[in-house]
């Protein structure tokens, strides 16, 4: 590389190799062998000059190169080090660059990943109602069909619809919460009026499953939106109704102290499985006792709305048997 080409250098060593001709020349009218010694001297350290110019444009070339490699995807974001101090600086910059690149680049992978993950699961929980709708269409098109047969194919289309539009809803739900979209309210809230909002759609499916309802809520109270609360434990009691044999009972409890508020509902049914309670709240993920109507997304929609309020759950199984979730909503950041 010419080191001559940059201006600034170019200009400082013209202004120093002119010193020291000065110098040399002034020298030469009294001391001529001093003159001799000072362009000497002068010549040393002007290619002392360049040497380090040429060191430092090398290592910068290296560097730009290495970047060149890096933007083309052929890098592998590891910059050597540089002995000098500014350009230690410099390579210590592009590092943390380089590195967080590959930070973003990984994590968009990643996001890309589960995105396709997603589509895949949402196709396949649509196809399933779908592929029924057709058929069912096929079969209502049949002349000799009876009038009570048509009636239950048309309430079985009915049924599919309502549950992809759960689905769709629910779905749409999640992405706002999670893409920060939704805002939600802060209000003093009583858990007992919470609850009786969340459970009021399920009293007949309860009455009709044989399943009793009991609540111990007290006074306890939270910060909150109650719309969004009483969407996700609703979701939780309901997972905990389909769980439960007939004759089985869903118990509610909630418990305040000066640091949280604890909400604790369980259920007389079957429980979790070990393999099952790591991937509980995962989207999608359908447990070993699963109905086979079941979706897999109520519960991932749950820790959503419960998490994006501040609070924290946990699932786990009763001492007795029978699933228990954990909810609590701390008073102050902990």
């Amino acid at each position: 590389m010419n080191v001559f080409r940059n201006k600034r250098f170019f200009l400082e060593f013209v202004f120093i190799a002119a010193l020291i001709c000065m110098a040399a020349a002034v020298q030469l009218f009294f001391a001529p062998f001093a003159a001799l010694v000072t362009l000497a001297a002068g010549a040393g350290i002007m290619g002392l000059l360049v040497l380090g110019a040429k060191r430092r444009y090398k290592d910068m070339e290296f560097l730009s190169d290495e970047l060149d490699h890096i933007l083309h995807g052929e890098g592998k974001y590891l910059i050597t080090e540089c002995e000098e101090g500014e350009l230690a600086i410099l390579n210590s910059s592009i590092r943390k660059m380089t590195m967080k690149m590959k930070e973003q680049a990984s994590q968009l992978t990643n996001e890309k990943m589960l995105l396709t993950d997603a589509i895949a699961d949402i196709f396949h929980q649509l196809r399933t109602p779908l592929t029924s709708m057709r058929l069912t269409c096929s079969m209502l098109s049949e002349e000799d069909l009876s009038y009570e047969d048509r009636i239950r194919f048309v309430r079985g289309i009915k049924k599919q619809l309502e549950r992809m539009q759960w689905l769709v809803e629910t779905l749409l739900k999640m992405s706002k919460i999670e893409a920060g979209t939704v805002t939600f309210r802060n209000d003093e809230l009583k858990v007992e009026d919470i609850m009786e909002r969340a459970c009021e759609p399920l009293l007949i499916p309860l009455e009709l499953r044989g399943v009793t309802l009991k609540k111990d809520l007290g006074d306890a109270g939270l910060k909150g939106d109650s719309e969004w609360l009483a969407e996700g434990f609703g979701n939780i009691v309901k997972n905990c109704m389909e769980h439960t044999p007939e004759g089985g009972s869903i118990k509610i409890e909630a418990l305040e102290n000066a640091l949280y508020t604890q909400i604790v509902i369980s259920d007389t049914g079957t429980g979790f499985t070990q393999d099952d309670l790591p991937h509980i709240f995962e989207r999608f993920y359908k447990g070993k006792n699963s109905s086979s109507e079941s979706v897999g997304i109520g519960l991932a929609l749950c820790r959503t709305i419960i998490t994006g309020l501040g609070g924290t759950i946990k699932a786990e199984n009763g001492k007795d048997g029978g699933a228990r979730f954990e909810v609590r909503f701390y008073k102050s950041v902990v």
